[in-house]
C-alpha cells in the first residue's frame, strides 16, 4: 500500500482565472424577481453586485495564500486522493483534532480558527487547549479526488479519516463536524476508543418524530417544518439529481454563486444582509474553490449517496454539542442527551449560524476548547 504524503498547494493557473472573468462578463441574466424580498430566491441586484465584484475586485490569489499557510498535502487512501490542511501545534502535548466540513463547506471555513486552536498561548488560551489540527476535504470536494464509482458514504469516509490520521502519526484523536461533517463525525464516534477519544458537533438533526416538551423544542420543530416546506429545494435536487444540477453549476459561475448565496442568506446569523455575517471575499473564497475544481456535481453526490440510507450510530465516548442560534436545526439539550447519553457539553453561543467557524471563529474555538476539556475530565 502506498502511503506517501506529498505537498499539494493551491495553485490554479492564470488561464482558469481569465476564463472565469470572461464567463462572468458573458452572463445571461434572468429578469428581476417580482417581489421586494428574497422569497423567490436571491434578488437579481445582489447577485449582479457580487458578480461584478468577483470579476473586477476579488483576489483569488489571496485566498490561495491563506490556505497554503496550513501545509496543504495529498495522500491516496482507498484508491482516492485525499487533500488536507495540517496545522501542527508548538505545544508538545497537543491533542490531535480532525475537523470535517460539510456541503457547501470548504477548508476556508476553518482558516481563522486553526491558528487559535493550534497555538492557544498566542491567542488567549492555555497550553492544555492546544490541538494539532487536520482539515481534510471530503471525496468529491476541493482538491480531493472525485469518486468514479458510488459507495463513498459517511462511514467509508470516516474509515479513510482514521487512516489519514494514522499516517500523520496520530493513533488517537478527537473529532469535530457539522452538516455532512456531523454524519462523518457520528461514524467516527461509533468507531470510538481507543482511536477516537471524543467528538463535538455544531449541528444536530431534528426530526418530525420528536416531541416538544417546552417552547424551545416547539421552536425547533417549527424551524424543521419551515425548512421542509420552504427551504429544502436544493437538498431534494441533490438527493434526486446531483448530475443534473451539476451541468448548470459547472457551466455558469453565476449559477454556482447564486446556488450558494441563497444558503448564506438563509443560515448565517445576520439582520437582513448575509454580507454582515460573511464578507463578499469570504463567500467568493468558497464559491471560487468549487468553481475552479469543477466539483458542483461530485460534491452534490454526497446527498444522493447518503441521505436515504444514513442512520445515526450509538456513541459511547464523550460527546459535545454547540447550538449556534441561526443554524438550520434548533436542538434542545434534552433531545441531544436522549440521543447521546454520554453528552458532556451543551453550549449555546450568542451568535453564529450554520458555518460557525467561518462566521464566529472565536466563539467556535471557545466551544471546542470547553467541550474537549470536559471530555478529558469525563475520562479521568
Amino acid at each position: 500500500m502506498i502511503e506517501t504524503i506529498r505537498s499539494c498547494p493551491f495553485a490554479f493557473p492564470d488561464a482558469a482565472l481569465a476564463d472565469l472573468r470572461e464567463r462572468l462578463a458573458r452572463t445571461r441574466w434572468p429578469d428581476k424577481e417580482t417581489v421586494d424580498d428574497a422569497s423567490q430566491g436571491v434578488p437579481l441586484a445582489r447577485i449582479q453586485a457580487l458578480a461584478a465584484y468577483w470579476r473586477e475586485g476579488y483576489d483569488w490569489r489571496a485566498g490561495e495564500a491563506r490556505l497554503n499557510a496550513f501545509d496543504p498535502s495529498m495522500t491516496c487512501i482507498d484508491g482516492l486522493d485525499i487533500h488536507f490542511l495540517h496545522a501542527r501545534s508548538p505545544e508538545r502535548n497537543a491533542t490531535p483534532l480532525l475537523i470535517t466540513h460539510g456541503w457547501s463547506g470548504s477548508p476556508f471555513e476553518f482558516a481563522k480558527a486553526m491558528p487559535l486552536l493550534a497555538d492557544p498561548r498566542a491567542h488567549g488560551g492555555g497550553p492544555d487547549d492546544a490541538f494539532h489540527v487536520v482539515v481534510p476535504s471530503m471525496p468529491g470536494f476541493g482538491l480531493s479526488g472525485k469518486p468514479k464509482q458510488p459507495g463513498w458514504t459517511p462511514a467509508r469516509i470516516a474509515g479513510a479519516w482514521v487512516e489519514l490520521m494514522r499516517r500523520l502519526g496520530y493513533n488517537r484523536f478527537v473529532a469535530q463536524g457539522g452538516d455532512w461533517g456531523y454524519a462523518i463525525t457520528n461514524a467516527l464516534g461509533a468507531i470510538g476508543a481507543p482511536t477516537v477519544e471524543a467528538v463535538h458537533f455544531n449541528m444536530f438533526p431534528v426530526f418530525e418524530t420528536m416531541e416538544a416538551a417546552d417552547e424551545q423544542e416547539e421552536r425547533g420543530l417549527q424551524r424543521l417544518r419551515d425548512f421542509q416546506e420552504n427551504k429544502s429545494g436544493y437538498q431534494i435536487e441533490q438527493i434526486q439529481s446531483p448530475q443534473t444540477i451539476g451541468y448548470a453549476l459547472t457551466d455558469s459561475p453565476v449559477g454556482q454563486a447564486a446556488w450558494f448565496y441563497e444558503l448564506f442568506e438563509r443560515w448565517t446569523d445576520h439582520e437582513g444582509d448575509p454580507e454582515q455575517a460573511l464578507s463578499r471575499d469570504d463567500m467568493l473564497d468558497a464559491i471560487t474553490l468549487y468553481w475552479l475544481t469543477e466539483t458542483a456535481a461530485s460534491s452534490a453526490r454526497i446527498y444522493w449517496e447518503s441521505m436515504r440510507t444514513f442512520e445515526e450510530q450509538r456513541i459511547d465516548i464523550p460527546v459535545g454539542f454547540s447550538q449556534f442560534p441561526r443554524d438550520l436545526h434548533l436542538a434542545s439539550q434534552r433531545w441531544v442527551q436522549q440521543r447521546y447519553p454520554t453528552l458532556v457539553h451543551y453550549g449555546q453561543p450568542p451568535r453564529g449560524g450554520h458555518w460557525p467557524a467561518w462566521e464566529q471563529h472565536e466563539l467556535f474555538v471557545e466551544e471546542l476548547r470547553s467541550s474537549f476539556r470536559k471530555s478529558r475530565r469525563a475520562k479521568s
